[in-house]
């Protein structure tokens, strides 16, 4: 008699565990939200109101003696436009670098040199940029500028990620070892190639592409951005089959090597993910802040695996989703606008962030307890 497949029953378990932790992360949301607008208090906005050439002005009231002053709205300091906005722009960096790193974990695996890529690839694009800008050599072609250095952003963390995947699999070292040499490489190289300096000054059309032509304050394009990366890493993880061998190696390489999965070209495939998804988030940055420095995206890799760890992504590997890595992304940011608003000391930020990644591993450990006591039960029964 054949006996039953356990892949079916395994897998209808594995995406009620999805979806149970990521509710729990939308409820964590929403009851910190609350906190937030509770607690928050309110401020005074100065009101703007759009010109015929639309610029904006301050917009102005008239006292009852006469005399004219700035208009002003009192709002919420956490529920508002602006600041919703702001926490939407910022959450969307770390979330699209996110997804690419529980890529990474869920494979087992661990990439420290996130920050130093992002960097590296905004510094190398804002070079190439900088040649198609005002005041460039080739400043007559705009637009081919602005593909060039879109294609040098992405290429760049290509590269960095294939360099890393490569060197973990050749030379059988700790990924943890080997991503803590690359992310003082490309740091390095991201310092001796801009001198320490800022470089800035890119052509219009770079800013027009990533902004959508905007210069409002309600700018979403990087969390349309970041929805499309989510929506493509869950299709990624969830539906086909390189996903699900990145599942299978992260829980048992061994018996993925028994399997005939090739763990090696695996491995370097979520490195390459990551690689992808800093670039990409580089560029974002770079066409929103319109200049690039070495020090760009210092203590990010914190905060990129706080948000996949935090969104549920098990460091002992085999578990997590692109969903739960942008919710922990927002979750992280959410603290950091919290501190903000709730007039914390800056200095407890990476404090509180490194707490809550603990607490994160220390919940997925006893997570991990208590499923393995629930299966030595059922076997006993």
């Amino acid at each position: 008699m054949n006996s039953p497949r356990p892949s079916a029953p395994s897998s209808a378990r594995s995406r009620a565990g999805f979806r149970l932790a990521e509710g729990g992360l939308f409820a964590v949301i929403l009851i910190f939200g609350l906190l937030l607008t509770w607690f928050g208090g309110s401020v005074d906005r100065p009101v703007f109101r759009q010109r015929e050439d639309g610029t904006r002005e301050r917009s102005m009231t008239r006292l009852p003696n006469g005399d004219e002053v700035p208009a002003t709205l009192r709002v919420n300091k956490f529920l508002n436009a602006d600041t919703l906005v702001q926490l939407a722009k910022e959450t969307s960096f770390i979330a699209i670098m996110a997804v690419g790193m529980t890529c990474v974990i869920i494979a087992g695996q661990i990439d420290l040199s996130i920050g130093s890529i992002y960097a590296l690839a905004s510094v190398l694009a804002a070079l190439l940029l900088h040649r198609f800008g005002p005041e460039g050599a080739m400043a007559g072609q705009p637009v081919l500028g602005a593909v060039l250095g879109i294609l040098t952003g992405l290429c760049t963390g290509l590269v960095c990620g294939l360099l890393n995947g490569v060197m973990v699999t050749r030379l059988g070292v700790h990924p943890f070892i080997i991503t803590l040499g690359t992310m003082a490489i490309y740091r390095g190289i991201a310092f001796v190639g801009t001198d320490g300096q800022s470089v800035g000054g890119f052509p219009a059309a770079f800013r027009q592409i990533v902004t959508a032509g905007g210069d409002s304050g309600m700018q979403l394009r990087p969390l349309l951005v970041t929805l499309l990366v989510v929506a493509a890493g869950t299709i990624f993880l969830r539906q086909l089959a390189a996903g699900r061998r990145v599942y299978a190696v992260g829980g048992s390489e061994l018996a993925s090597r028994f399997s005939g999965i090739q763990v090696e070209r695996v491995k370097v495939g979520v490195f390459l993910l990551a690689g992808a998804t800093a670039g990409l988030a580089a560029l974002l940055q770079l066409g929103y802040y319109g200049a690039a420095n070495s020090g760009d995206g210092q203590g990010y890799e914190l905060e990129v695996i706080a948000a996949a760890v935090v969104g549920g992504a098990s460091l002992s590997g085999g578990r997590g989703s692109a969903l739960g890595a942008l919710l922990g992304a927002l979750i992280i940011k959410m603290i950091a606008t919290g501190i903000v608003i709730l007039g914390i000391p800056q200095s407890w930020s990476q404090i509180i962030i490194g707490a809550v990644v603990i607490l994160a591993v220390v919940l997925d450990k006893l997570n991990q307890w208590w499923s393995q006591r629930g299966q030595t039960r059922g076997a006993r029964i």
